[in-house]
Formats: C-alpha cells, sequence, structure tokens
C-alpha cells in the first residue's frame, strides 16, 4: 500500500512538473498568469515568479496588472532576493499608489533593506540605509500595523550601528592605540547617548586613559593622570554598582599615586 502510495505520489509530481514546463514554454499567457497565480497560493515562489515575470509586461495597464505586480514583488521576497524584492515593491508603490496594499508593500520594502544588512563587524553602509528606509515607513505610517515590528527592526539595526562603533574602541584599547581609544570611545558615548553600552564604554575609556598616562613622558603625564582621574569620577558616578568597580578603585589608586609622586618631586 506504500508503496503504491509513493507512486502515485511520484506520477502527480510528474505530471505537474510536465504541465508547468508546458505552461512556460507556451505563448498562453493566460494560462501562465493562472498557474502563476496558483502556484503563488500553494507558496511555490520561484516557479511562480518564472511565470508571472514573463508576463508582465503583456498586463501593463490592465486590471489583472496591480495583482500581477504585487505578487511578482512577492515572489522575490519569499525567495530572499530582497535587493530586487524592495525594488519591485517600491515600483508597486509607485505605479499604485491608492492601492489597499501599498502600506504592505512599504513596510517589506523597508524589512528587504533590513534582511540585507550585514553583521555589525562588517561596512555598515547597507544598514544606515536600512534605517532611513523604516523612518521613512514609520513617518509615513505612524498609526500602521505594522509599526511595532517596524520600531523593533529600527531598535535592532541601531544596536548594531552601536556595537560597530564600541568595536571599533575596543579594538584601539586591544593594540594599545590608548589615544585613538579615548576619541573613538568619546565619540560613541556622544553618539549613542542611550546605549546599553555606555557602562563598558567608560570603563575602557578610563583604562585607555589610564594606560596613556602611566606610558607618558613627564612633560605630559600630569596633566594625562588628571584626564584619566576625571574619567574614573564620571564612571563611579554613573555605574556606582558596576561589575568593574574594583579594577577601577584599583586604577584610581595608581593614577593618585602616581599624582602624589609628581607633587613631591615638585
Amino acid at each position: 500500500m506504500k508503496n503504491a502510495f509513493n507512486i502515485l505520489f511520484i506520477t502527480l509530481l510528474l505530471v505537474s512538473c510536465s504541465d508547468f514546463q508546458k505552461t512556460l514554454r507556451s505563448e498562453d499567457v493566460a494560462a501562465k498568469f493562472e498557474m502563476g497565480t496558483e502556484l503563488f497560493d500553494a507558496e511555490k515562489w520561484s516557479k511562480s515568479y518564472r511565470l508571472l515575470n514573463q508576463i508582465l509586461p503583456q498586463y501593463r495597464g490592465k486590471p489583472q496588472a496591480e495583482k500581477l505586480t504585487f505578487m511578482h514583488a512577492m515572489c522575490s521576497y519569499q525567495m530572499k532576493d530582497y535587493y530586487i524584492a524592495s525594488y519591485h515593491f517600491d515600483k508597486f508603490r509607485d505605479i499604485y499608489p491608492q492601492s489597499e496594499r501599498v502600506e504592505e508593500a512599504a513596510f517589506l520594502s523597508a524589512k528587504g533593506y533590513y534582511f540585507n544588512s550585514p553583521v555589525y563587524s562588517k561596512e555598515q553602509k547597507e544598514t544606515v540605509e536600512a534605517i532611513e528606509k523604516l523612518q521613512l515607513f514609520v513617518n509615513a505610517y505612524p498609526n500602521s500595523k505594522y509599526l511595532s515590528e517596524a520600531n523593533t527592526l529600527v531598535k535592532e539595526l541601531d544596536f548594531k550601528l552601536e556595537k560597530k562603533a564600541y568595536e571599533i574602541a575596543k579594538q584601539y584599547d586591544l593594540i594599545r592605540d590608548y589615544k585613538a581609544s579615548i576619541k573613538s570611545f568619546n565619540n560613541f558615548l556622544l553618539e549613542f547617548p542611550g546605549t546599553t553600552l555606555r557602562n563598558k564604554a567608560m570603563f575602557y575609556r578610563l583604562d585607555a586613559a589610564y594606560n596613556l598616562a602611566l606610558l607618558s613622558i613627564d612633560e605630559l603625564k600630569e596633566e594625562r593622570l588628571n584626564d584619566a582621574l576625571g574619567y574614573y569620577n564620571a564612571f563611579i558616578k554613573a555605574y556606582p554598582s558596576s561589575e568593574f568597580m574594583d579594577e577601577a578603585h584599583r586604577m584610581k589608586d595608581e593614577i593618585q599615586q602616581e599624582l602624589n609622586t609628581i607633587t613631591t618631586k615638585s
């Protein structure tokens, strides 16, 4: 019985594939539209796209064109070809600005940019573009049912930019380019005042200032020790219960000893 079922399934599959290939090669535009729609409803995105892509030009200006254009874009989206999908959704919005699906198209276009955002360690041009597109959507549709998801995506992308900037500053600290590290952490804290990485950023800024001061020549040492002490005071004021507090206190004690030594020599 099981073998009979398998044979029947394979037969139906072959017939289905044969029908698809026959329709794909035919000149029957209506048949392609019908099968393309059936395949779309069955979530056979790749096959549906191939059929719809062939007939899209023939339906321009016709009543079916709006539906066809949206399905064509959605196939690209479901196939995870997000660059193409966003392009087609934007085109749909331009051609059919009064469509009941224009809001959905705007959101899916912006979300396509979100999916093209790379990991934080890479160049973040696409991330910035995705944030801009999602923000434009939020501004255009402040009461959208997609608003909550759009805001969540923006926050995720914002954090990716924060993480990128933080890791750059941290890397300077690790390679002992302490001046660059301090500058980068200062820029990071100004650019992302509400970041969840603020605690770590302020600590590693202190760490960089501490190391820079200790390694400085005599002419620069006192000024840099006082700068480091200022970063320490800012850190303990902002995070009196930080997990880095013991290490911060140790640095402060050494900074103070160095300052006392300089004062004694004077």
